[in-house]
């Protein structure tokens, strides 16, 4: 089907449906960057022909030279028979106004804690300008210690992951937003060999239970194992962060931390944590604080 197609497809609107027809026959699993086939679909042909993500319209009759429709097409094809996500085939991933570089050495940026940082915090971290040193743990594409650096222009950022890997793809975003002198990639597991002293401690850390992780589709398995699974019911990195992260604060200071659908499990394994549950896009089941002196309560 995809030999003969570069012989009968002329236009922006006849690579688009035809990509939302293969992505629909194929059952595709949505979640890296778009819900859905037609919008997947949309970005996939506008990205590879380098025109503007947000315009389709204009677009959509205009006559496309045979090389261009190879590329488009070499691209649907290995989404569908391949299963990779969207982000790993542009190399381009987005939160909120943000790109970032990602490929198969990151998980792709989806946290909702980068829709809680600055405003939202306010409760607990009054002024931006008082956040004075954070940490982004388990930073993976740098994303959120990235975000954490427009929101709160006086801090000194610490980026820490275990994995080398991930390090190198963060450098690559930092680099791209010339953060160099505010973000520091730290090389190591979980709070080992770090100082304490932050004002603000972020973590998206891996959090699904082993019997998601076997039951995952095609499409997460292209991501890094080690970003994803984290012990039977999915809080063993949790746990550690828990233990430990009142040490590493300030007085006053915020830890935030997501742990997707595991509010239940966490809440009976601390039931003398206070958390609060912050309201993000996706709920306010997914992303929890704690201040430092709640840590020490417990």
């Amino acid at each position: 089907m995809f030999g003969s197609a570069s012989q009968h497809l002329r236009t922006v609107r006849d690579l688009w449906r035809f990509a939302v027809s293969r992505f629909e026959e194929a059952g595709l699993v949505y979640g890296h960057g778009s819900d859905n086939a037609a919008d997947e679909a949309a970005y996939l042909v506008l990205h590879t022909l380098n025109l503007p993500l947000d315009t389709l319209d204009p677009f959509l009759d205009a006559r496309l030279l045979p090389e261009e429709i190879k590329a488009v097409l070499a691209l649907v094809q290995r989404r569908v028979e391949e299963r990779v996500p969207v982000a790993y085939l542009t190399r381009q991933a987005w939160q909120g106004d943000f790109e970032f570089y990602v490929d198969e050495r990151v998980i792709v940026p989806r946290s909702f804690i980068y829709e809680l940082l600055g405003g939202p915090l306010s409760p607990w971290l009054e002024y931006d300008e008082l956040v004075h040193r954070a940490l982004d743990l388990c930073t993976g594409s740098g994303a959120l210690a990235i975000q954490m650096a427009h929101h709160y222009p006086a801090a000194q950022i610490e980026a820490a992951d275990i994995s080398l890997d991930a390090l190198e793809v963060a450098a690559l975003n930092i680099e791209d937003y010339d953060l160099h002198d505010r973000i520091e990639l730290i090389h190591t597991d979980v709070f080992e060999g770090l100082e304490p002293g932050y004002d603000l401690i972020v973590s998206n850390p891996p959090y699904v239970d082993a019997e998601s992780v076997e039951a995952l589709p095609p499409e997460y398995l292209h991501e890094p194992e080690l970003a994803l699974g984290s012990g039977e019911d999915g809080l063993d990195i949790t746990r550690r962060i828990l233990a430990e992260a009142a040490d590493m604060l300030n007085p006053q200071g915020v830890l935030l931390v997501e742990i997707g659908h595991n509010r239940e499990v966490l809440e009976a394994a601390f039931p003398q944590l206070p958390f609060t549950w912050l309201e993000t896009s996706g709920g306010d089941g997914f992303v929890f604080l704690l201040t430092r002196e709640q840590l020490l309560e417990k």
